[in-house]
């Protein structure tokens, strides 16, 4: 990561998780963005002060966080450009990756003497 991470709560979830703070700090910079929004999973609620923490160190963005539900891309948090937000950062779902998927394995029955 290119960006200094100053506390352990976004260091636990670097490490633990496929984030990427670099492209979502470099596009924050890059869009001009001074209002941003986060929306997080319950399980990583607990790290929002610290998620917002590094995104507006490096950013000139003021970071709000969403206390609302996110069951992921359908549950997304209406009139939030009514507050000025440019952003929604939404956490949640991997990306699926087509080329990662196995084939499904043959299940041999007992019964089966071929």
């Amino acid at each position: 990561m290119k960006y200094d991470i100053k506390n352990d709560g976004v260091k636990y979830l670097v490490n633990k998780y496929d984030i990427d703070f670099d492209s979502i700090i470099d596009r924050i910079k890059e869009k001009k963005y001074d209002k941003v929004a986060i929306q997080l999973p319950d399980g990583f609620k607990l790290h929002a002060l610290d998620i917002a923490e590094l995104i507006s160190n490096n950013t000139s963005a003021e970071v709000y966080i969403w206390g609302g539900s996110n069951y992921g891309a359908c549950d997304i948090p209406i009139g939030l450009d009514k507050a000025g937000i440019k952003l929604l950062i939404n956490f949640g779902h991997a990306k699926f990756r087509a080329d990662e998927r196995t084939k499904p394995k043959e299940i041999k029955n007992d019964n089966d003497r071929s």
